[in-house]
């Protein structure tokens, strides 16, 4: 009893003596005491143990293991705990020391890949590609027309610069080739030129360019709205066999959600389709790409869509704008550089004018929806501002989840307004691949700060991280390295001043904050008790691993609600 009693002090080993003193007279009148119930721990469907569980809870605690029910965490933290959930039925899973994250999220993720077409994903070579080309050429029939897909950059290739018109004609002579690139860009070689009648003098449309070369010829390229000059034949439409397709290559890369940045109404019902089916493995934020007000008008408002309908796999997270163009179109305060800057003279494109930008956004804003703005260059960040600034006059949208896509080029000026209206920014890893065509464009004192991801978290914004694919090749962990490391593919370090240092706050970007920008964080995001059972088991340790390995990180398995959807050939749970 004295060791029992020690610690406590000397009133309350008063009392307990009298409490101890009472029971023992009951015991020895013969008088039996129950023993009070205990409920039992509830039974786990999975048990994961001895391994190491990033959780991104609000401490970023360091679990060893977690027990899933009905597709939700029912317990994390120790081994021995967690398998006091094991009853005859449990499935007890040992991760043998693997590493376990919340499963991954992309905040801007168009496609799973290029999609159809010549593949030039895998070239490193303008010889690659008219390779490609050429043999293409010798089977294309007559009317056929050379068209690629669009998971490539110039800065993949040895020579990082485009191919031109005459250089594509000479590897598919007599046959129409159109490269298509992102989703801003086509180039053309002359024979598709001339096919869809595209000459020096052509006008180009607003938004919209055709570049001319040194030599006063055209070089091929068609930007943004100058693009349907070229009139490919439509894509087909999309199916829900091709939305199980690209859901395994993005489970394969430890990913379990994805912000799918502007789509049409009837590609949102495919993704419907898709869950009503059962077949989905991934969850989806969409948002929609009305062409323009009106027809946000009639296909969205009219239609009774509503912000934020769904459910847990397929919901509306608001709608997508565009006000300048990509890599070459990024509105900016400042001109280009080199020839694309015609002497001082461009400064990128603007696809939307203010006053109507204003108007759009805040007639979104009064039906309860909410916007995200694709965003390059600063001067179109002005331009969001002010529309943003516009709306939230009209009525407050610093509680609704506003958000700036990409925001490549930013000045500190901006930051107060971004803090005052409580924009989230959706960064990507843009600058990875494409950093010596960015120091071509806009010279190397831009470039190396293009999306300042240290100073952004340093003002305390609220970043979601992805991809951009196919624009830029998908991997969630090239975006974590490139964050870590400012390291680009083929020209080393840019703006060594913005590498992030906090791996955990690098991957809260990847998962937890996703779940934020999407406002899903109190279901999902991190690995805490409640919260759907989406998680990653990793290749290796992605807090500890020097920092170059994990840009080859690897997911080898993946479950979503606590079901296996990838797994490995050499992790054998």
């Amino acid at each position: 009893m004295k060791n029992i009693l020690r610690n406590h002090p000397p009133s309350a080993r008063l009392s307990a003596l009298f409490t101890l003193a009472a029971l023992a007279a009951v015991v020895g009148a013969g008088c039996s005491i129950a023993p009070a119930s205990v409920t039992p721990p509830a039974l786990a469907d999975m048990v994961f143990t001895n391994g190491k569980v990033l959780t991104v809870d609000a401490r970023s605690t360091e679990a060893q293991a977690f027990a899933l029910k009905d597709g939700k965490f029912l317990y994390v933290g120790t081994s021995a705990q967690a398998m006091a959930h094991a009853g005859p039925s449990t499935r007890v899973v040992d991760l043998q020391g693997r590493t376990t994250i919340p499963g991954l999220a992309d905040s801007h993720l168009h496609t799973a890949g290029g999609g159809p077409g010549l593949d030039l994903s895998r070239t490193r070579s303008l010889a690659d590609v008219f390779a490609i080309l050429s043999q293409a050429a010798r089977t294309a029939k007559p009317g056929d027309v050379l068209v690629s897909n669009s998971d490539w950059h110039e800065a993949q290739f040895r020579e990082q610069r485009l191919p031109t018109a005459a250089e594509l004609e000479t590897a598919a002579p007599g046959v129409p080739v159109v490269l298509v690139r992102g989703g801003h860009s086509y180039f053309l070689n002359n024979t598709a030129l001339a096919k869809y009648g595209i000459t020096a003098s052509t006008p180009v449309p607003p938004g919209g360019a055709i570049p001319v070369g040194p030599d006063g010829k055209l070089t091929g390229e068609l930007t943004d709205t100058a693009k349907p000059l070229a009139k490919l034949p439509p894509p087909e439409p999309l199916s829900v066999a091709e939305l199980e397709s690209q859901q395994k290559i993005l489970n394969s890369y430890g990913l379990t959600s994805i912000r799918v940045p502007g789509i049409s109404v009837a590609d949102y019902r495919k993704f419907q389709q898709l869950r009503d089916g059962g077949k989905a493995t991934v969850r989806y934020s969409i948002l929609l790409r009305p062409r323009n007000l009106a027809d946000f008008r009639t296909s969205v408002a009219d239609a009774g869509l509503k912000q934020g309908e769904g459910d847990d796999w397929v919901r509306l997270g608001g709608i997508k704008i565009g006000v300048d163009g990509g890599f070459e179109g990024g509105l900016m305060s400042r001109p280009y550089e080199g020839a694309l800057g015609q002497g001082g003279k461009y400064f990128g494109l603007r696809l939307m004018d203010q006053p109507t930008f204003n108007d759009y956004v805040t007639q979104m804003n009064r039906l309860g929806w909410r916007a995200a703005v694709h965003a390059v260059g600063d001067a179109a960040v002005d331009q969001v501002l002010e529309g943003f600034e516009r709306a939230n006059a009209d009525k407050d949208i610093s509680h609704s989840g506003w958000t700036i896509e990409h925001a490549f080029i930013t000045r500190p000026d901006q930051y107060p307004r971004i803090r005052k209206l409580n924009l989230n920014l959706s960064v990507q890893d843009h600058l990875y691949l494409a950093a010596p065509v960015l120091k071509g464009y806009w010279g190397m004192d831009r470039a190396s700060q293009v999306t300042p991801v240290k100073t952004y978290l340093d003002e305390g914004f609220m970043l979601a991280a992805g991809t951009d694919s196919p624009v830029i090749p998908l991997s969630p962990f090239w975006v974590l390295y490139h964050f870590l490391t400012r390291e680009t593919i083929s020209d080393g370090v840019y703006g060594a001043n913005q590498a992030v240092s906090s791996r955990d706050a690098l991957l809260r970007m990847m998962t937890i904050n996703n779940a934020r920008l999407t406002g899903e964080e109190a279901i999902k995001g991190s690995i805490e008790v409640g919260k759907l059972a989406d998680f990653a088991v990793l290749s290796a340790d992605y807090m500890t691993i020097p920092a170059k390995q994990v840009e080859t990180l690897q997911a080898v398995a993946t479950y979503v609600g606590g079901r296996m959807v990838y797994r490995r050939d050499d992790f054998r749970p």
